[in-house]
């Protein structure tokens, strides 16, 4: 695509979906039969740890029994291949852009297979479960760790560091996504602002599509590859 050196990409739950990783609502505003607010915000986490703790563990060893797709695989290929700049900004909390081999990654709402220490504000790699209250890695302190994971009412990650990449992009594509979640719902009118062209790859015409220069529906293993493709001139 001429005249494309710097690239974002914002991914959400749609390219996880196809790897059989639930998408975080479904119409009901249920996640996995859970209210959102039972489970995904601070206040949840102080009256209820247990239950808290209980969903993230169940989650935490699902996602390692996932794989990824060919929409995570065309992304690292991208990633490995593009000469210019280049940043995927996950929603998702799962590792499989990773294990698809993405190395320019930012995960805006943390990690699943993370604890964050709130005693000596530590983040450890973790794949076991948080129930029982495990001791922190880092500080040894016991019964201060959480998941690693943005809950409602908390400030996403590394916030700076994503702005400053979209006012450099020439390019940014927003991948499955609802277009219902902010800040992440507002980067394509950042991106707009900044000059860049903007494309939305999704199953549906998100609550943002209008906002987009172009926007194709489908399945992400579908589209990301055939997308990949034509950016890189196969």
């Amino acid at each position: 695509m001429s005249g494309v050196h710097n690239i974002v990409i914002l991914t959400g739950a749609g390219v996880s979906a196809e790897s059989g990783i639930d998408t975080f609502r479904d119409s009901g505003g249920l996640w996995e039969q859970h209210r959102v607010e039972d489970v995904a915000t601070p206040e949840a986490f102080v009256r209820d740890p247990d239950l808290v703790h209980r969903f993230y563990d169940a989650r935490r060893a699902a996602i390692q029994t996932k794989q990824p797709n060919a929409a995570h695989a065309a992304l690292a290929r991208l990633d490995a291949h593009w000469p210019g700049e280049l940043l995927i900004v996950t929603q998702n909390v799962d590792d499989l852009h990773e294990r698809a081999g993405a190395k320019r990654l930012i995960h805006m709402h943390g990690e699943h297979l993370n604890a964050w220490c709130t005693a000596c504000d530590r983040r450890s790699p973790w794949t076991g479960t948080l129930i029982d209250r495990p001791a922190c890695p880092a500080c040894g302190m016991v019964g201060y760790l959480r998941p690693d994971v943005v809950w409602f009412g908390e400030m996403p990650y590394r916030m700076d560091d994503i702005y400053r990449a979209i006012n450099r992009a020439d390019l940014f594509v927003s991948i499955g996504t609802s277009g219902a979640v902010y800040p992440a719902a507002g980067f394509v009118r950042e991106a707009r602002q900044a000059g860049a062209r903007t494309l939305e790859l999704n199953m549906e015409p998100s609550q943002g599509s209008y906002w987009f220069d172009e926007a194709r529906q489908g399945p992400a293993t579908q589209l990301v590859p055939q997308w990949v493709d034509q950016l890189l001139g196969f």
